[in-house]
């Protein structure tokens, strides 16, 4: 997909804020039991199509309204993903402005999930 110049910038400015891992270190943390919440960014069509097992879902449109009902301890270890990795920076970006400390946003999202074999839900 082709992105405006814009919005990657936007995407840009917000990875250099935030802290990503990719899918090989995302594996890790789940393999080695690092507790984390795993969140859906993306919209609820793309949720109900599959999801991470495990994951819940607060959508980029949504998220800031809710997280705090949801996720009330701002040190809590949040993994945030969309389609590639580009919402789920910016959804990031706008938690840790709110205090949470710990966000961490999955390069390559829902397709690197995919791909790497681990469990998905309907």
């Amino acid at each position: 997909m082709s992105h405006n110049p814009g919005f990657l910038a936007l995407v840009n400015a917000a990875k250099s804020r935030i802290r990503e891992v990719n899918i090989d270190q995302y594996r890790e943390m789940v393999s080695s039991g690092d507790p984390h919440l795993l969140i859906d960014v993306r919209e609820e069509s793309e949720w109900s199509a599959g999801h991470a097992a495990g994951a819940i879902h607060l959508g980029k449109g949504i998220i800031e309204r809710d997280i705090e009902s949801k996720v009330p301890e701002k040190d809590a270890k949040l993994v945030l993903y969309c389609g590639g990795g580009f919402r789920s920076a910016l959804a990031g970006d706008a938690l840790r402005q709110m205090g949470y400390g710990n966000v961490i946003s999955l390069d390559g999202g829902w397709r690197a999930y995919q791909a790497s074999g681990l469990p998905v839900a309907k």
